[in-house]
């Protein structure tokens, strides 16, 4: 699927329901996470990174619409070890190197440096649409949804620790818009059946082991005390 198909579909009505939720959790989480440089993969007429302070905000993307850098997501020209940020907005979902792709923000990004994945839920109600979707339906019914275990799990494999993760968008997949305020009620009843999700994890490095020299002299045997008579008749002992 195209990232600008996506982009279109998230204007619409029941897009911006979900894009509203997505840049509601972003904006709370990007706001206390710094550094120097932020890279957003994916969707790049959409400001993702708006609530973030880092002096360097670059959006990625594979096609020349809106984007600062082009490249492949799985392949992004930046140094090793040289960004603070990378968000992934609904990246894993429709591309075929989903596993490629998390390799490769591992890669780029700093020790402590954060990743933050979006996607739609399998399972919920929105999860249960795109099941029901015939070959070659319109965005976003189509791709490979991803269950936050599959991304905490891949996640864990590269050394990220889980900060946490959000799910949000409880109302069916519906042009009526007086289905979301079964929004409350989702977060309270059925939290992880949310159609969006929100992962965050911060890459982290194991610290270097100092290794020591194997020293093979025996300890030193304790020096024997010997007595020395004084002129006094006393005695003293010496080492």
């Amino acid at each position: 699927m195209s990232i600008l198909r996506l982009e279109e579909w998230l204007q619409t009505p029941q897009g911006r329901y979900l894009l509203d939720w997505e840049q509601s959790v972003l904006d709370q989480c990007l706001a206390d996470l710094f550094g120097y440089y932020a890279v957003q993969v994916g969707l790049p007429g959409i400001d993702l990174l708006r609530a973030n302070r880092m002096p360097q905000r670059v959006r990625c993307c594979a096609t020349d619409a809106g984007a600062d850098v082009l490249a492949q997501p799985h392949a992004l020209p930046l140094a090793s070890g040289s960004v603070d940020l990378v968000v992934l907005p609904h990246v894993l979902e429709f591309s075929p190197h989903a596993h490629t792709i998390l390799r490769e923000v591992e890669r780029v990004l700093v020790p402590e440096g954060s990743v933050i994945v979006t996607g739609l839920n399998p399972l919920s109600l929105w999860g249960l649409r795109r099941m029901m979707a015939r070959a070659g339906a319109e965005s976003p019914w189509r791709g490979r949804y991803r269950t936050v275990m599959q991304i905490r799990d891949w996640l864990g494999l590269l050394g990220f620790e889980i900060q946490h993760n959000a799910f949000g968008c409880y109302a069916p997949p519906l042009r009526n818009p007086r289905w979301r305020c079964l929004d409350r009620a989702g977060a309270r009843w059925w939290p992880v059946l949310g159609a969006g999700y929100m992962v965050h994890g911060v890459k982290r490095v194991q610290g270097m082991r100092l290794i020591t020299p194997h020293w093979r002299g025996r300890k030193a045997s304790t020096k024997r005390l010997s007595p020395v008579a004084q002129r006094d008749g006393s005695t003293r002992t010496l080492l």
